[in-house]
């Protein structure tokens, strides 16, 4: 079996600017998810999907090159994920001379993710014969319980229960995608650009490896938590994060 994986990272941000080159503890961000897939050895191949420039000796010092570069219709703010992975997908074939099976993408702006849960959603992803997976983590928020929509200025809640919910534990479980991790199938991925279908399945992950960089205090806090999780618990919500003393592994409170 023949997997790819892409690496999609383009110009610009309405966020943080070129926050795709952006360094954190002197390593440029596209090179967090390039190095987690190089570690994976269920990956056939790498393809780099950009329209960046991207340090060339960084490149070579892990064996990689870039052999397209976006084309500026992918590159855009109104561009879509899928078409942008199938497109990746095609070069990639004819570049390598090989047909892949199943292709899945790291999001170059969550690099908290684990080597670990690459090879857990792949497993899961075969396990399950899925069409394809998407990773989640718990929601800080519920539309059953504490999110509202408005209408004619007036706020209401965004989804109704078959009863009240008083509280939060009670209302129904709902994931946020966390744009860590995503896999087709070639054959899914070559049909629709659609996400979710009966056979998608998700891989959940800890909120601690979940965050999705697009602000300055998403930045910091991907900072916090690349000199925290070795040594931490994982943990499902920003609430639940407690003292540094307190959520340490017990080997690390010695």
């Amino acid at each position: 079996m023949n997997i790819l994986c892409t690496i999609c990272a383009r110009k610009g941000s309405k966020g943080l600017k070129n926050k795709n080159l952006l360094k954190i503890n002197n390593k440029h961000l596209i090179f967090y998810s390039i190095d987690q897939a190089k570690k994976v050895n269920e990956i056939t191949d790498i393809v780099i999907s950009t329209d960046l420039d991207i340090p060339q000796n960084e490149l070579k010092k892990r064996k990689l090159k870039i052999f397209f570069k976006r084309k500026a219709n992918l590159s855009s703010t109104k561009a879509g994920k899928v078409p942008v992975i199938r497109d990746a997908l095609i070069k990639a074939e004819k570049y390598y001379q090989k047909k892949y099976d199943v292709i899945i993408d790291l999001d170059v702006t969550s690099p908290l993710r684990d080597v670990k849960d690459i090879k857990s959603s792949i497993k899961k992803f075969l396990k399950n014969k899925s069409n394809n997976l998407i990773s989640v983590c718990k929601s800080r928020r519920n539309p059953y319980f504490n999110m509202v929509e408005m209408k004619k200025k007036i706020p209401f809640l965004s989804k109704k229960f078959k009863k009240n919910i008083s509280r939060r534990q009670d209302a129904p479980k709902v994931y946020d995608m966390n744009a860590s991790i995503y896999i087709w199938k070639k054959k899914y991925l070559m049909s629709t650009n659609k996400i979710f279908s009966k056979k998608t399945a998700f891989y959940e992950m800890p909120y601690n490896r979940s965050i999705d960089i697009d602000s300055f205090h998403d930045l910091e806090l991907v900072k916090y938590f690349m000199k925290w999780n070795s040594r931490l618990i994982d943990v499902d919500s920003f609430h639940e994060i407690k003292p540094t003393k307190y959520f340490l592994k017990e080997n690390d409170k010695k």
